[in-house]
Order: structure tokens, then C-alpha cells, then sequence
């Protein structure tokens, strides 16, 4: 049955629906960019999300170093491990066939999760907080946190970032010409693998914000906790066209109000809220198989 909320549950629904789809956006452009220039699905994304989570709680944890060095010291790391992946399980297969590229991304993802299980333990873990982000701001009736403020513009400076890497420079141009064609953009004297591994360290250092932020709001640590919010991500990025960043941001949007607004309207239905996320995926593939702004493209040979 429908519940009619009130407005002030309304006004705070929203506030944590656009939060939650600034996170996903974030993870959702890592995947799209990938795609986008190698037409590779990266299954080992929410594992680099996992890993980064790791990296930040042992930095202020075992190095006793303030959340403001470690974090940004954690993105960093993830930007280095992206590049170091793609060297290491993609570009040997560069030439393969795609199906090996995907393997050996379901591969990585294990590695990743087993490696995490040996290292740091199943053992769940309380992700470092930062106090004045945890505070709560009362606005009438509603109390919404200053992280769920933060969020959004966070995600919005980065995309920003991100859009004007991508269309104003000379390796946004390099990326948008490797994504329509290798070879042609190697005679144009394009160094392809380098792009590729920017490209990878790019979007592995937006997982990590994206982690990190999903620890500020949700503190447990484990080696899985990658998982679902990267099927998720993934799913957005689908939704709005894999390989559009734009698409990815407005597919991110879409999948946080889903969940957050069934949670509201349909509160009988908020335990199987994960599962209205692979509705949307099955909806979208069998309606619009390019997402909302994805163009048909042919695939590279």
C-alpha cells in the first residue's frame, strides 16, 4: 500500500536521494569512461572502490595521519593502483578477444576480494569519521546531515573537473579520439596506451571519492563492501548510457531517487529496494538498450 509522507519527510527524502546519487555518480563515470575507450566492463570497479576504503582507514588508523591528508593521500593510491591493473591484466590482452578483457576484469575482482579477506581480515571495520560532517542541520522539522549537503557539490566540482579534462584539453581530445578509433589516433601520433592508463586513474581515483564519502556515510568496512554499490554504479551507468559521462551522472540521479522514493511511498516493499535497481537495469535494456543519452555505436575491431 502507498504511504503519503508528509512534506517534511518529502523535503528529507530528497535531500538523501540527490546525496546517494552524487555517490553513485561518481563510481558510475569510472566505469563509462573505461568503456568508452576500450568498450570493457570493468568488474573489478567496485573492488578498487573496496581497496580504496582500505587504504584511507589504514592511513589515519596505522599511520595515525588526520582524515584531510589521508584521504586525499587514499585517492591517490587508487589512481596509481587503476594504472597499475591496467598494465598488468589489461593491456597484455589489448589485442585478445573482448571476452578475455572481460575475464580477466571477473578475475581481478576476485583477486581483489580474496587478497583483502588475507590481508585485512573479514572482520568488519569502523571507516575514520569527520566530526562537523556527522553534525546535523535543523531546518524546521527536518534534520538532515552537513554531509548530505557536502555531497553533491563535491560530486558537482569533480564532474565539472572531469567534463572540462575530457572537452578542453589536449588529453580530453586524446581520450575522445582514442574512443573512436586506435590506430587512426596512433597516426595522429597519439600515445594510446598512455591514455588508456590516464583514463584508468581517472576513474579509479573517482571510485575512491566516491568510497570514501560511502564510508563517511555508511562507517563499515569489509572486503565486499564493494559489491553492491558497484553492481549499482554500474547499473547507472547503463541506465544513462555507458560510455556518456553525462549519462552516467543523470542514470546515478535516477537509480538514488528509485531507491530513496520507494523506501518513502513503499515503505511494505524497502527491504527488496536493491532489487528495484536490477528492475530499472532489465526495464532499460529491453526499452532502450542504449540508456536515456547513449548513442548506438559499432564496436571496435
Amino acid at each position: 500500500m502507498v504511504q503519503w509522507p508528509t512534506l517534511y519527510m518529502f523535503l528529507q527524502s530528497m535531500a538523501n536521494a540527490i546525496s546517494i546519487g552524487s555517490l553513485y555518480a561518481l563510481v558510475a563515470i569510472g566505469y563509462t569512461m573505461v568503456y568508452g575507450i576500450l568498450r570493457l566492463i570493468n568488474f573489478a570497479h567496485g573492488d578498487i572502490f573496496m581497496m580504496s576504503m582500505y587504504f584511507a582507514f589504514y592511513l589515519v588508523a596505522a599511520f595515525a595521519l588526520p582524515w584531510y591528508i589521508s584521504f586525499p593521500l587514499a585517492i591517490l593510491a587508487t589512481g596509481i593502483m587503476g594504472i597499475i591493473v591496467e598494465r598488468s591484466a589489461y593491456r597484455p590482452l589489448r589485442d585478445a578477444p573482448r571476452i578475455s578483457l572481460l575475464i580477466s576484469s571477473i578475475g581481478v575482482s576476485y583477486l581483489f576480494q580474496n587478497f583483502a579477506v588475507v590481508v585485512f581480515s573479514g572482520i568488519q571495520k569502523q571507516f575514520p569519521q569527520v566530526p562537523f560532517l556527522q553534525e546535523m542541520v535543523v531546518i524546521g522539522k527536518v534534520r538532515i546531515q552537513v554531509l548530505t549537503f557536502v555531497m553533491p557539490v563535491v560530486t558537482a566540482v569533480f564532474v565539472a573537473a572531469l567534463l572540462f579534462l575530457v572537452n578542453k584539453t589536449k588529453v580530453g581530445m586524446a581520450m575522445r579520439a582514442s574512443s573512436k578509433d586506435f590506430e587512426t589516433s596512433r597516426l595522429m601520433g597519439i600515445d594510446v596506451n598512455r591514455i588508456i592508463s590516464v583514463t584508468f586513474a581517472v576513474g579509479s581515483m573517482l571510485a575512491a571519492l566516491g568510497a570514501i564519502m560511502w564510508g563517511l556515510k555508511y562507517p563499515k568496512i569489509d572486503p565486499y563492501v564493494g559489491s553492491m554499490p558497484g553492481l549499482k554504479c554500474f547499473i547507472a551507468a547503463v541506465i544513462g548510457g555507458i560510455g556518456n559521462i553525462n549519462g552516467a551522472v543523470v542514470g546515478a540521479m535516477l537509480l538514488g531517487f528509485i531507491e530513496i522514493m520507494i523506501v518513502l511511498f513503499l515503505p511494505a516493499l524497502s527491504a527488496y529496494k536493491d532489487a528495484f535497481a536490477f528492475v530499472a537495469l532489465i526495464a532499460i535494456l529491453l526499452f532502450r538498450p542504449t540508456g536515456l543519452l547513449g548513442e548506438k555505436k559499432a564496436d571496435k575491431v
